[in-house]
C-alpha cells in the first residue's frame, strides 16, 4: 500500500496527521530511542512521549520505559489488525443496546446466534436488492450465498464482494456468471460485513461463520442511519487491503443511474478501457444555495478506489469529473462537501 493510501487510513481511525508521521517512523524503525523518532517525524521528543502513550493505548506500539533511554517498539502488524478488529466487533452489541427497537414490518435490530440464521439473513436481504450490495464473509460460506449472489447480479445490481481466509485465493471465479461484480480476496480473517441499498446491513465475527457452534452474535440492522456506517467501514478499512480478482464489464450505454457508486462504477471501466463518455447529471449546487441543474459534459476524470488502479485523494472518495461549457467541474453522490455538485441522478452514454 502507499504511504498516501496508508495515511488515509489511519486517519480514518482517529489519527492526526503528526500522530501518524510519529507512528509510520516507529513502523520504518522497529524500535527506537523518543530522539530518534522526533528527528526523523520532525516533531519535539516531548511530543513524542505523549503520542507513544496515546499510541500504546490503541495496541499500536509498546513502551519500554524500563530501558534507559525509553525505548519505543512498533507491535507486529498481525497484533494490530486483530486489535482494531476487535473493536469493531464492539460495535454490534453496542448499537444493539441503543437502537433495539422494533418497526411495523422488521425489527431495526436483531441479534443472530446461529450461523443458518446468518446465511439465511444473507439470502434474503440479498433479494430485496435494487442497487448496490457490499459484502464481506469467508471463503468457505461462498457456495452457501452464490446462487443468490448470481441472481443479484443479474438484476443488474452492483456487487462487491470480499472473500476472506485461507481460501480466498483458491475460489474459482471462472464460471460463466460470477457472484459480484467486483470479486477481492484477503487472507486475513476480516468480519462479515453486509450491507444492501443502505438500508440493510448485517455485521458478524468471521468465526460465527468460518466455524460452527462459535458462542458468537451477528448483528442484523434495518436502519437507514446506520447502514451506510458498515459501508464505510467496508470500502474504508477492508477492501483497499485486498486483491482484486474479478471485475465485471460495465452495462451497455445509455444507462440511467440512480445509485452514484454505479454511475462511478461504470464510468471507470469505460475510461480505463479509453472510451470517452459523457454524462447528464440531476446536480444540486454544494457551496451555494440554488436550485438544482442539469449538468451536461464529457467527463473527464474519475476519481475511485472501487477498481483497480485507484485514484482517489481517499478511500471513500467517489466523484466524476465532467467539463461543462470549457469549465471542469467535480460531482460527488449523496452528502458530498469536497465536490462542486451533488448528484441525484447520473445518466452515461458514449460520447459523439
Amino acid at each position: 500500500m502507499e504511504d498516501t493510501s496508508l495515511t488515509d487510513q489511519l486517519k480514518r481511525l482517529g489519527l492526526s496527521e503528526k500522530e501518524i508521521d510519529t507512528y509510520l517512523s516507529i513502523l520504518e524503525h522497529g524500535e527506537a530511542k523518543a530522539s530518534t523518532i522526533a528527528d526523523d517525524a520532525g516533531v519535539s521528543k516531548r511530543y513524542v512521549y505523549s503520542v507513544s502513550e496515546k499510541l500504546e493505548d490503541r495496541g499500536f506500539v509498546e513502551v519500554n520505559d524500563h530501558a534507559v533511554p525509553t525505548l519505543i517498539r512498533a507491535n507486529p502488524p498481525e497484533e494490530v489488525v486483530e486489535r482494531l478488529t476487535t473493536e469493531l466487533r464492539s460495535l454490534g452489541p453496542d448499537l444493539a443496546s441503543r437502537w433495539n427497537r422494533v418497526t411495523d414490518d422488521r425489527r431495526e435490530f436483531e441479534i443472530i446466534k446461529a450461523q443458518p440464521t446468518v446465511v439465511k439473513r444473507i439470502r434474503e436481504f440479498l433479494q430485496s436488492a435494487e442497487d448496490e450490495v457490499t459484502l464481506s464473509i469467508p471463503a468457505k460460506v461462498l457456495p452457501d450465498v452464490a446462487a443468490e449472489l448470481r441472481e443479484t447480479v443479474d438484476r443488474n445490481v452492483l456487487v462487491f464482494l470480499l472473500l476472506t481466509g485461507d481460501e480466498s485465493t483458491s475460489v474459482d471465479l471462472s464460471g460463466d456468471v460470477p457472484p459480484a461484480s467486483v470479486v477481492r480476496v484477503w487472507t486475513e480473517r476480516a468480519p462479515v460485513l453486509f450491507t444492501v441499498d443502505t438500508q440493510l446491513g448485517l455485521f458478524a465475527p468471521y468465526e460465527l461463520l468460518a466455524r460452527s457452534n462459535s458462542g458468537q452474535q451477528a448483528v442484523a440492522i434495518a436502519q437507514e442511519q446506520l447502514v451506510p456506517i458498515l459501508s464505510g467501514s467496508f470500502f474504508g478499512n477492508y477492501w483497499p487491503i485486498a486483491e482484486e480478482a474479478h471485475v465485471a464489464d460495465p452495462e451497455p450505454l445509455p444507462t440511467d443511474y440512480q445509485s452514484f457508486r454505479h454511475a462511478v462504477f461504470a464510468a471507470t471501466r469505460y475510461r480505463n478501457q479509453d472510451q470517452p463518455i459523457v454524462a447528464t447529471v440531476d446536480a444540486r449546487p454544494v457551496h451555494e444555495d440554488a436550485d438544482p441543474r442539469e449538468l451536461r459534459g464529457r467527463v473527464v476524470d474519475v476519481r475511485q478506489s472501487l477498481v483497480d488502479p485507484p485514484n482517489s485523494r481517499f478511500a471513500v472518495e467517489n466523484a466524476l469529473v465532467v467539463e461543462v461549457d470549457g469549465e471542469r467541474v467535480t460531482v460527488g453522490g449523496p452528502g458530498a462537501f469536497l465536490e462542486d455538485y451533488e448528484a441525484r441522478a447520473v445518466t452515461l452514454e458514449h460520447a459523439d
